[in-house]
């Protein structure tokens, strides 16, 4: 047997073993990506919302710890891919940066994480919007998570959002 029969012997196997390699690093490339552009919540201590509130009426608020708490309005007319008004108004803690995430509850909706803009004195505005469903009524959680020189906080406000009739 030749060298050159030898070497193409081995071929097949390390085509396969540099695929797989490739995939693996494509994966784990992807992860590492989805971390950074998602961020992680776990480092967030969640607050559950106030007795139960309709963001299509009004504000909802829940507690931040034992001085603290905030309000989240969403405006009046609350569509799929309709810009909408975002507030939240904080009382008894300094945030840095706020952020509102619209999150599918019983399927995943892509990203839909909107940087409010700081208005003063615990304001905090920006616009954003729910994504399309394929359901008439899609189930969503609006997650709203605070950060804070002490750390992450968080609460979040469930609302369904009904497709218009075409």
């Amino acid at each position: 047997m030749s060298r050159q029969d030898d070497d193409n012997a081995r071929s097949p196997l390390l085509n396969l073993l540099i695929i797989v390699t490739l995939a693996t690093i494509v994966v784990a490339l992807w992860y590492l990506v989805d971390y950074y552009v998602r961020g992680s919540t776990e480092d967030i201590i969640w607050y559950p919302p106030q007795v139960p509130c309709d963001l299509h009426r009004g504000a909802c608020q829940a507690d931040l710890g034992v001085h603290a708490d905030m309000r989240l309005s969403l405006g009046s007319d609350l569509q799929p891919l309709e810009p909408l008004e975002i507030d939240v108004h904080l009382h008894g803690i300094e945030a840095e940066q706020v952020v509102v995430e619209f999150v599918g509850r019983n399927m995943n909706m892509g990203l839909n994480r909107y940087i409010l803009d700081d208005m003063g004195n615990g304001h905090f505005r920006g616009l954003g919007q729910f994504g399309v469903c394929s359901e008439d009524l899609m189930p969503w959680r609006a997650q709203v998570m605070i950060e804070t020189a002490d750390g992450r906080k968080g609460s979040w406000f469930d609302v369904d959002i009904r497709r218009r009739a075409s």
